[in-house]
């Protein structure tokens, strides 16, 4: 499992003109579910995602997570971040898990951060979205499911 994550000051998915899933302060996260992911996977990124001091503090240091910060996560679900390049000029994206286990690991997550406390928006599983952010810094991290 792989997660971009961006800090924002504001989040939009929008499918077929339609807003879906809309946050201000806080986290959008770009989730790509492998073939070889399981729920710990999720359980990990959850877990980091959460206590990850990613907000600044009164004295301008990133030293607050999202929970201490009161955010909120855009939870949006890329499979492209599966993708391999390594090879040719076309990706590969034979690592990424089926939709079905994919939404299913999807879909856990967003469980996952609300049961963190977190309120969670998202894009529409599988759906063409367009994807609006101001990041706010920028900040981006990227992560990785296996602990």
């Amino acid at each position: 499992m792989k997660a971009v994550i961006q800090r924002c000051s504001h989040g939009k998915a929008i499918v077929l003109k339609n807003v879906v899933g809309e946050i201000d302060t806080g986290l959008v996260i770009f989730l790509g579910v492998q073939k070889s992911d399981k729920e710990s996977d999720a359980d990990y990124l959850i877990n980091k995602i959460t206590r990850l001091r990613l907000f600044n503090d009164e004295n301008e240091k990133m030293n607050l997570s999202i929970k201490d910060k009161n955010g909120s996560a855009l939870v949006v679900s890329q499979f492209t971040l599966c993708g391999d390049t390594s090879k040719g000029r076309r990706p590969s994206f034979l690592n990424a898990a089926s939709p079905e286990i994919g939404e299913r690991l999807y879909e856990y997550f967003i469980d996952g951060m609300k049961k963190e406390d977190i309120p969670v928006a998202s894009g529409e599983f599988g759906a063409m979205m367009e994807i609006s952010l101001v990041n706010d810094g920028p900040v981006t991290f990227v992560l990785e499911g296996k602990p």
